[in-house]
């Protein structure tokens, strides 16, 4: 079986370089694991029963030896290069939805929220069997998101097992243009502002405390409800300046990779504009990676109350290292710890209150609630209340009543956060 020229120019080269006793043994290990490696792609290359080129079958073996590292490294050609570029800077073509590999299994980290996959019904945790037809069963995490991502107004067929449910379902949802908007507020009653980021994009920290600065001007801020839940994460430094936007010192998290000399930590610097006011944050299972980032400096840094579910555990770092090709390799090299040295892999953050989410009762039990509750203001001749000064408009009222009355846990986070006494002033 014949050995190629660059193998062997690998070996000659590799045995210049090294020291004289690390030579023979070496030598022999990269030897036996190359000469391997040549004699496989001869013999698929001379007996497969279809024509493949030796280019097809090097890229198939980076493509493998890369994914087979763990679910989240992955070799991309150049269109997935392309599109994880469009995802950073927040915005594509899909369904909107957060995937992950578990087990050879596809499952939802999270739908991206107000995005077809949410207006759908996908819930964090369902399994993805079939994608138009087709089984996910040993399926790569970029094949099934190339299957799933397509042209705005083209429809997209999923068989979907959902968490608690024993009969997969069939779900249609026509796809979209994608334009994730990160930040969303609600005052939820004066003074107490309800602050929701979905994902960690390019502009999210920027867009964030413009939010807070607008809501100001209108409100004496009291507190703040921070909502991660079903936030899958994005871009590291993002995590670190949201986080800052409340600590005023110290670690917010540090990765580590193999090296130990190589560990890297990130700070809070004291700002002007850090937010001092109480604060509660939720998280949820479908809080992931950035997301468990900022909630673990919080909780490590004991600013505030983390309640919810416990997050969902993604703690490796993945760099993107550009190849000269157009092609990239996603590498995981580290895992990120929080302040107190916690590794959030496979592991997550734990609430310091665990608070399950109770699902809205159905129109018809609420229409029947609603007639057996009375209260002073249901009364004919009640007294009004003499306050000629509205909080907020009666729409944002009604909006914010609506919020809460559809999620205990946020309710539990507003009495939470009128709750709490006041955190020591920054200094």
């Amino acid at each position: 079986m014949r050995i190629t020229l660059w193998l062997i120019t690998f070996l000659l080269l590799f045995t210049l370089t090294v020291s004289p006793v690390q030579t023979q043994a070496a030598t022999d290990g990269h030897f036996e694991a190359l000469k391997r490696f040549s004699q496989v792609l001869d013999m698929v290359e001379s007996y497969y029963v279809k024509p493949i080129s030796r280019k097809e079958l090097i890229d198939n073996s980076i493509k493998g030896m890369i994914e087979q590292l763990d679910p989240h490294s992955s070799y991309l050609t150049p269109e997935d290069y392309k599109g994880m570029q469009e995802d950073t800077a927040g915005k594509f073509s899909g369904i909107g939805i957060e995937i992950s590999l578990d087990q050879g299994r596809i499952i939802v980290v999270t739908p991206i929220e107000d995005t077809p996959a949410d207006k759908a019904g996908l819930l964090a945790g369902d399994i993805i069997l079939e994608i138009e037809g087709e089984s996910t069963q040993d399926m790569t995490l970029l094949d099934a998101v190339k299957r799933i991502r397509g042209d705005k107004g083209t429809i997209v067929h999923l068989l979907i097992l959902h968490k608690d449910s024993n009969h997969p379902e069939d779900v249609a949802i026509v796809r979209g243009t994608i334009p994730i908007i990160s930040v969303k507020t609600q005052s939820l009653e004066d003074g107490y502002l309800y602050l929701r980021l979905t994902g960690f994009k390019e502009s999210t920290t920027k867009n964030m405390r413009q939010e807070i600065v607008e809501y100001q001007k209108k409100h004496t801020l009291k507190g703040i409800v921070l909502d991660l839940r079903n936030n899958p994460g994005g871009l590291l430094g993002q995590a670190v300046s949201v986080a800052d936007t409340f600590i005023d010192e110290g670690t917010i998290v540090y990765i580590q990779g193999k090296d130990a000399k190589n560990r890297k930590d990130f700070f809070a610097a004291r700002n002007s504009d850090d937010v001092r006011v109480p604060l509660v944050t939720i998280i949820n299972a479908g809080s992931a990676s950035a997301s468990e980032i900022v909630a673990g400096a919080l909780q490590d840094h004991k600013r505030g109350l983390i309640v919810g579910e416990r997050s969902f555990g993604k703690g490796s770092v993945q760099t993107i290292i550009p190849m000269a090709d157009g092609t990239g390799i996603k590498l995981t090299t580290a895992l990120y710890y929080t302040p107190a040295g916690r590794s959030i892999q496979a592991r997550g953050i734990d609430p310091d209150l665990r608070i399950p989410f109770i699902a809205p009762v159905k129109d018809d039990e609420k229409a029947m609630r609603d007639r057996l509750t009375i209260r002073e203001k249901d009364l004919n001749r009640h007294l009004e209340n003499g306050n000629k000064t509205k909080p907020h408009s009666d729409k944002d009222a009604e909006q914010a009543h609506d919020r809460l009355a559809r999620d205990n846990q946020l309710r539990m986070a507003l009495e939470l956060v009128k709750s709490l006494p006041k955190f020591k002033a920054l200094k």
